[in-house]
């Protein structure tokens, strides 16, 4: 089940980072006088500054509307930028199109998904507990950006970009897949009659399908039942499977 709320922690991973504020003195001291130091606000600098400010509020804004039950498609510009308080223009500044916006919305959050992948792929002692662990750590992430998740899905369906930006991310998981049970093979831990390549496109793509109907239709309270029996399946599976 998507979201009915966002937490302040979540909207902030959208946010731009801010330079520290700035101390400033309002005159040169006298002798002897002590230095009364005012902080200053956070300005922008500079367009970049500018760019990344309009980026987050833009993003932070179209995570809102999601979380309120929009779909992405149906989210037009003018919308965004009311709810993020900025003109149209602005908007055009910050991101040239609405699929834009979209993957970077989404870039972060799947890099980190990668990143916990590639680290269990590459750890040829990881077994089933550190499978289940991973599996459990990404459906909290997936979780946590449940709606960003679920736009990401929808627009593949219908717009060429988002749908290779997609495919792209996944085989980064399936060529990590394929490296690590072909070294199992070889080690004589896999069947030499797998199909690696077979394998590894139901681990990857299927596995990830039923992350996403999981996520659409139950509660976290299931999650690390979840995990666990998408993490058997896979290790006994593939990684595991017993010879013929």
């Amino acid at each position: 089940m998507l979201l009915d709320t966002v937490s302040d922690s979540m909207l902030a991973w959208y946010r731009p980072q801010m330079p520290a504020l700035v101390p400033r003195q309002e005159r040169a001291p006298r002798a002897g006088e002590e230095v009364a130091v005012t902080p200053l606000p956070y300005r922008p600098g500079g367009g970049a500054d500018r760019r990344a400010e309009a980026q987050g509020r833009l993003l932070e804004a179209t995570v809102r509307l999601l979380a309120d039950g929009a779909s992405f498609t149906e989210l037009g510009v003018q919308r965004i930028t009311d709810a993020a308080g900025m003109s149209r223009s602005a908007f055009y500044t910050a991101f040239p199109d609405k699929t834009a916006l979209l993957l970077r919305l989404t870039q972060d959050f799947q890099d980190q998904s990668a990143k916990l992948v590639t680290a269990w792929h590459s750890d040829d002692v990881a077994g089933l507990a550190a499978l289940v662990s991973l599996y459990e750590r990404l459906m909290a992430l997936f979780r946590r950006h449940a709606v960003v998740w679920a736009a990401l899905r929808e627009v593949a369906a219908y717009d060429p970009d988002v749908r290779e930006t997609r495919a792209a991310h996944v085989e980064r998981l399936a060529t990590g897949a394929r490296a690590r049970l072909l070294r199992d093979q070889q080690a004589g831990l896999v069947p030499a009659s797998m199909d690696v390549d077979a394998a590894v496109t139901m681990v990857v793509w299927g596995g990830g399908e039923a992350m996403s109907r999981h996520l659409d239709t139950c509660d976290a309270g299931r999650d690390a039942i979840f995990a666990g029996e998408l993490a058997r399946i896979v290790w006994y599976g593939a990684f595991r499977r017993p010879a013929e």
